[in-house]
């Protein structure tokens, strides 16, 4: 997947989550995690451009690792709201599907990402 359809897909996933988030229930527990779950869910998009534009591998390395955590962080609230029953749509599966897939390909970029330096560091 290239960088720019990965910004797209960022960028999807941040607009579905405050989609979202515009349907939760008007209470306090919703409107924090609705509030948490909205800039973890932005980082990740705001995050991954950055990293697009890093100075160096070990400069996009850390803005990758970032954004990973974003990702984890934007599941970690999607999975509150189901398990609390504040939300039970299917579009809050389908986030948590895009979220745990996000995780994983940020992961595997991280890793790849160090295994590069590694090897340009020790040929």
């Amino acid at each position: 997947m290239d960088k720019f359809t990965l910004q797209e897909r960022t960028q999807k996933f941040h607009i579905a989550v405050i989609q979202l988030c515009e349907t939760l229930p008007k209470n306090a527990a919703a409107y924090e995690i609705a509030k948490q779950l909205i800039r973890s869910a932005g980082s990740v998009g705001a995050n991954y451009r950055a990293a697009c534009r890093a100075k160096s591998r070990p400069d996009f390395i850390y803005k990758i690792k970032v954004v990973l955590e974003e990702a984890d962080e934007s599941l970690y609230w999607l999975e509150i709201l189901i398990a609390t029953r504040i939300v039970a749509s299917a579009m809050a599966n389908t986030l948590i599907k895009e979220a745990k897939e996000l995780v994983l390909i940020f992961n595997a970029t991280a890793k790849t990402a160090k295994d590069n330096l590694s090897k340009s560091k020790n040929p």
